[in-house]
């Protein structure tokens, strides 16, 4: 074969990837509606039981509200026992409030294709939260910065297969801990019109983030309309801080959505069991849910679980632990017998690499994601190091398996079409269905086709670099960034945003608290 056939060759099979994975503004479903029934690991019996037990933890333990005398002061109102910081609950008080809180609501993008559905049988996959690091092939592990950020907002918006654009994707430690969200939240307006999530490190901070949403879609629209969904995590064991609950009384003032997500470690922030850490996970939820609605009555709210274990050898975080797969299918089962929309899951890990150890414990969660039942799904991609560390790689290589996770969550279609009875008329004994004319109107959308995996012979696998897949990521995230355009903004809306982000910076000096 001459050198210019093997090029045109190598240049065709590039062709069809670049086909396969090329990416427009995101196009793709704009959530999961799930065919497939729930897995359930709880029985109805045993979901009772720990029920129970929570109201007895609620009624006789209690939580503490800490230097928070309005929400004291809420819950001294609406009935509950208070005492000091600690607030105690009469059985079945707080279902009675959750009675308002909508079991599906609709999140409003900018773009109102990108609207998604949280609740009922949908699924939305949102990027990695949170991590102060960020790393690459090419310039390894090192603090993340508003151009990161921005990175991961424009891979997000491209990614076909993620319907929100998340929130804190990576902290942007170049900026002023006080002044980074306005960049933050900008950086999700400017950069994709998929669906984003608000600052809540600081109630002025949620205030502001609420400012820029008014700007965006208009102050009666954002009343009236979620248009931002928000993590408020508990203090787990059984505590609430100020810093969480003035976040939560903004946006559930508002009309936004908050999750209300307890954030547990087992075997130190709960304990070893998994039946009696679902019982703690499920009292801290009706707590935080249920100040919502008494803030506003009617205030979309989710029932959240961030749930792992730790080593007991190291007391390290584990993840994609058999343990971590029955806590969220367990809360899973809790939240819709609670009539609330439910949040869990994603692609963790505690590897520091995009390697084995990541793909194992990543595709045993999201699988579990996927299975069990979750509404909304945080840390879909580009989760490293238990969560400290957002990779591009990882983030291109958990994007390619969420992929794989919409054709499960669809199931099985049974139609004329899908039976292919004219294929095995046409085929009959001894035959192959390469050339069937079923096989050739289908083959394009018969099978999910990785946009990472080498399925290539050996020897076109050496001829193309011997690339690794994490290699292969590397390559795919930086021809994605190459070719980002993002979605149109109103320059009206684009400048009132800048001017009431310098007028804001502006009117307090700078600091990293």
């Amino acid at each position: 074969m001459s050198d210019a056939a093997v090029s045109t060759g190598r240049r065709g099979r590039s062709a069809r990837r670049e086909r396969r994975t090329a990416t427009s503004g995101g196009v793709g479903a704009p959530y999961i509606s799930r065919g497939i029934p729930n897995y359930e690991v709880l029985s109805d019996e045993s979901a009772a039981t720990i029920e129970a037990n929570a109201d007895r933890i609620l009624a006789e333990i209690g939580l503490e509200f800490r230097e928070d005398p309005d929400v004291l002061n809420i819950w001294k109102i609406a009935g509950a026992e208070v005492d000091g910081e600690r607030v105690r609950f009469p059985k079945g008080m707080l279902r009675e409030i959750l009675k308002t809180a909508p079991s599906q609501f609709t999140q409003h993008a900018r773009n109102p294709a990108r609207n998604v559905e949280i609740g009922g049988n949908n699924l939305v996959f949102a990027p990695v939260y949170g991590p102060p690091f960020v790393t690459d092939l090419d310039q390894g592990r090192r603090y993340g910065t508003i151009d990161d950020f921005r990175n991961f907002v424009k891979l997000a918006y491209m990614s076909p297969w993620m319907h929100h654009s998340g929130g804190t994707v990576c902290e942007p430690v170049d900026l002023p801990v006080n002044k980074r969200h306005f960049d933050m939240v900008y950086s999700h307006i400017k950069y994709s019109d998929k669906p984003f999530m608000g600052s809540v490190t600081a109630p002025e901070r949620a205030e502001d983030s609420v400012r820029m949403a008014q700007i965006t879609f208009g102050e009666d629209f954002v009343d009236q309309n979620c248009v931002m969904i928000q993590l408020i995590n508990a203090n787990s064991p059984l505590v609430f801080d100020a810093t969480m609950l003035g976040a939560l009384k903004v946006y559930a003032r508002n009309n936004q959505a908050c999750i209300v997500s307890p954030f547990i470690l087992a075997g130190a922030m709960s304990p070893v069991t998994v039946a009696g850490t679902l019982a703690q996970v499920l009292a801290e939820a009706l707590a935080g849910c249920a100040l919502t609605q008494l803030i506003r009555p009617g205030a979309p709210v989710v029932f959240g679980a961030f749930v792992s274990s730790i080593s007991m050898q190291s007391g390290a975080p584990t993840f994609g632990s058999p343990e971590g797969s029955l806590l969220l299918n367990g809360a899973a089962k809790l939240a819709r017998r609670a009539g609330l929309p439910f949040r869990s899951g994603g692609s963790f890990t505690a590897s520091k690499l995009p390697d084995a150890q990541s793909a194992q414990e990543s595709a045993q969660t999201i699988t579990a994601t996927v299975q069990g039942g979750v509404n909304f799904c945080l840390h879909s991609a580009g989760w490293l190091e238990g969560g400290l560390c957002s990779s591009y790689e990882k983030f291109i290589l958990d994007a390619d398996q969420l992929g794989m996770m919409h054709v499960l969550a669809k199931g099985i279609d049974v139609n004329d079409e899908s039976l292919a009875m004219d294929a095995l008329e046409e085929v009959g004994p001894g035959g192959h269905f390469l050339g069937a004319a079923h096989t050739q109107r289908n083959f394009e959308s018969a099978f999910y086709r990785s946009s990472v995996a080498d399925n290539n012979s050996y020897e076109q696998w050496l001829a193309d670099g011997e690339l690794d897949a994490a290699k292969r990521a590397n390559k795919i995230w930086k021809e994605q960034l190459a070719a980002y355009t993002g979605p149109a903004l109103d320059p009206a809306i684009d400048e009132a945003l800048l001017d009431f982000m310098a007028e804001r910076k502006a009117s307090f000096p700078d600091s990293n608290v």
